[in-house]
């Protein structure tokens, strides 16, 4: 398991996967008698059940990671387990982050070593950098090398994050193709190389909603197996969702449980899932949708955002008020035209909505 800390002895505001489930981890690789792959930790059966949740028979209860689908997780790991990469592909707010940490907590027992993508991601963050003060004083050497994440998995035989791939210049991310075809990292200024050992692979994550987004080359999308993450099928499986996240989030913010606010959390992903979907649930109007993704992270932000303004400012129960003024910051982007989108569908469709005269009251408070 990962022993990563800040060394202060305080505990980590968000602990890594590794070490927020270590006790699932444990039971599990305890539990575990299927073979598993080179440097492995769990077999891929026990890494889908990390992942999809279920119970052993030590009675230890693992913990849903993902509420989707599960052939999408059976996939993705057994993809893991042969020599092609890993791509998860969705809109905003589908998991792909939370899946790719566990998924390397799982195989691996570290998901640390990572490279946030964005347009300012260097060639160095996935090849290496060098030590300049080593570099100035003796020449190039292996003293003066700084491994990236990357390369430092290729010699562990571990998993590799990269997150947001497509954020990356193009040129940048085609220094992965090497990586992912060869399983080689070469060093021409030491005319030497780093060969991936067995149990190396690398899990990308990407979308092409957002701005700012570089498509990938058809030379390295071919090195990948693309798993396409969706959104939430139904309403409940939504509401399951984010009622889970922010149950463990409000846990590692000692904010107090909300035994009454799974009422504002379906009203919330209500909400998000009509005007995402151009149409309200009964399938009887139809409504304008804002510029915003209004995904399920988004969600959960409302929501905790809103325990928070419970438990501090109010009697602890998550009421309209609390969410109201998190729900506009979330629809109305674009301050003109989504504002437009957000008051009509509140008259249209909120304001006629039978038991939610509060909700509306409130979300009009907050938005005049």
């Amino acid at each position: 398991m990962s022993t990563h800390g800040n060394g202060t002895g305080t505990e980590a505001l968000r602990p890594h996967a590794e070490d927020a489930f270590a006790h699932e981890l444990k039971a599990l690789e305890a539990a575990d008698d299927r073979p598993r792959p080179a440097r492995w930790k769990l077999s891929p059966w026990a890494v889908a059940t990390y992942l999809r949740g279920g119970a052993l028979p030590d009675g230890t209860v693992i913990t849903p990671k993902y509420v989707g689908p599960r052939r999408i997780v059976e996939v993705a790991v057994s993809t893991l387990a042969t020599d092609r990469a890993l791509l998860l592909l969705g809109v905003p707010g589908t998991a792909k982050t939370w899946v790719s940490e566990h998924l390397a907590a799982a195989v691996s027992g570290d998901s640390t070593l990572l490279v946030q993508g964005t347009a300012g991601t260097p060639e160095e963050a996935i090849r290496y950098g060098w030590n300049y003060a080593r570099l100035l004083a003796h020449g190039p050497s292996r003293e003066a090398l700084v491994p990236s994440p990357v390369m430092r998995a290729m010699a562990q035989g571990a998993t590799a994050r990269v997150e947001e791939l497509t954020r990356i210049p193009a040129d940048v991310q085609d220094t992965l193709i090497t990586v992912l075809s060869e399983k080689t990292l070469p060093i021409p200024e030491l005319g030497e190389e780093v060969q991936a050992v067995r149990g190396f692979n690398l899990i990308a994550t990407a979308n092409d909603r957002d701005r700012g987004v570089n498509e990938l080359s058809s030379a390295l999308r071919r090195r990948f197996n693309t798993v396409v993450l969706p959104l939430p099928a139904t309403t409940d499986a939504e509401v399951d969702i984010v009622a889970r996240r922010v149950d463990q989030m409000g846990r590692a913010l000692d904010l107090p449980a909300a035994p009454e606010g799974l009422e504002e959390i379906r009203r919330v992903v209500t909400v998000f899932r009509e005007l995402r979907d151009g149409v309200t649930a009964d399938g009887r109007t139809k409504v304008k949708s804002p510029s915003g993704t209004l995904s399920t992270a988004e969600a959960i932000s409302v929501v905790t955002g809103g325990l928070a303004l419970a438990a501090h400012f109010g009697d602890g129960v998550l009421r309209p008020s609390d969410v109201a003024a998190g729900i506009l910051g979330a629809v109305v982007r674009d301050p003109a035209a989504d504002r437009v989108v957000w008051q009509e569908y509140l008259e249209a469709v909120v304001r006629e909505r039978d038991g939610w005269k509060d909700f509306y009251r409130a979300c009009r408070e907050v938005t005049a």
